[in-house]
């Protein structure tokens, strides 16, 4: 089968490699469509396993069931989850499964920018999800991403009349004010340094979109009735970003800070301001089984409609191509890869 290997950002190679095979208790998956994340290039991160192929946001078909297996059969469309908590450990027990041992060390074979997929075992057991019937598989790539943004937006507790602050707004920070806006929030401003983004934030929901090189606080102030906001939600992990986010948020609010920084980065805050405000300083990672069924329920419902957001198709050969597109965030917003075109 055809695979797209990453060695860098710059050099993802269409190889061979043999199909999976699998085991009585797993799945194959023909792996039909996979969304580049964010994540997928940041390539500090990813650097230091390469060579391996990328890709956690599959949609498919599976072809081939295990004996054993009684859940799922030939021909069923399906998400399958890359990460999948154990459901037994201390965290898992109290509710916060993104942070459970196995949920970080499970994964796919290999990942979704390959033609097949091996489903291991614990992945068939809490990790696949069939597709509604009116949902398609591009529009399926987005479980995955918008199932982090409902952990975060719920653990951060976005309520109705909330003024809400979006600061980068590339495919997260637009799930995040679709999200929003299908809770009932009063007021939606974004941010973002491109002005490709801004018009996307508008379009999607945001009252208001301006220049991150503009002066955030001021701009509430004078749209908000003279307040900050009530919840800031950081997906850009700039640290200009980080550092405005402290200063947008209002007394007794919130910062969630969705994405990563880079490998050094910290975090000043001004402590005085922070406890004499009550400000809620919090982030989220990832995303729970729970988090998947709200997310395939908001799209197949269209409360958080997401095809729009798709603004490139590519076959596997130009792997290459999406990864220059998402790391270069000009005018792309959702890149999915269809590995077997």
């Amino acid at each position: 089968m055809r695979v797209a290997m990453y060695y860098n950002n710059s050099d993802i190679r269409v190889e061979e490699m043999p199909v999976p095979q699998i085991d009585p208790s797993e799945v194959l998956l023909k792996s039909l469509a996979c969304g580049i994340c964010g994540s997928d290039v940041m390539e500090w991160y990813r650097i230091h396993k390469a060579p391996l192929v990328l890709g956690h946001e599959a949609t498919g078909e599976i072809v081939e069931v295990g004996e054993d297996v009684t859940k799922f059969k030939k021909g069923d469309r399906v998400f399958v989850s890359h990460h999948v908590p154990c459901n037994t450990c201390h965290y898992c027990l109290n509710g916060n499964h993104t942070v459970c041992d196995t949920l970080r060390t499970t994964n796919f074979d290999p990942g979704g920018f390959a033609e097949y997929v091996r489903v291991p075992e614990i992945n068939v057991d809490r990790g696949i999800f069939v597709l509604p019937d009116n949902m398609s598989l591009e529009d399926g790539t987005f479980i995955e991403p918008l199932a982090c943004v409902v952990r975060g937006q719920r653990v951060a507790r976005i309520e109705p009349g909330q003024t809400v602050v979006v600061i980068g707004s590339g495919m997260s920070g637009l799930l995040h004010i679709l999200l929003a806006r299908s809770l009932g929030a009063g007021k939606i401003i974004a941010t973002d340094i491109s002005e490709y983004r801004m018009e996307m934030a508008k379009k999607f929901g945001a009252d208001y979109a301006i220049s991150a090189h503009e002066d955030l606080p001021s701009h509430l102030l004078s749209v908000n009735n003279g307040r900050l906001a009530d919840r800031v939600i950081v997906t850009a992990g700039a640290i200009p970003a980080l550092n405005t986010s402290i200063k947008s948020v209002d007394r007794a609010g919130t910062v969630l800070y969705f994405a990563p920084g880079g490998p050094n980065d910290t975090l000043n805050i001004p402590f005085n301001d922070f406890w004499k405000n009550c400000i809620t300083l919090m982030s989220t990672y990832g995303a729970s089984p729970l988090d998947i069924d709200v997310a395939i329920e908001l799209i197949s419902s269209q409360r958080v409609p997401v095809k729009e957001m798709i603004t490139h198709r590519l076959g596997l050969t130009e792997t290459q191509h999406g990864f220059k597109l998402v790391s270069e965030a000009k005018e792309s917003i959702k890149v999915v890869i269809e590995p077997h075109k």
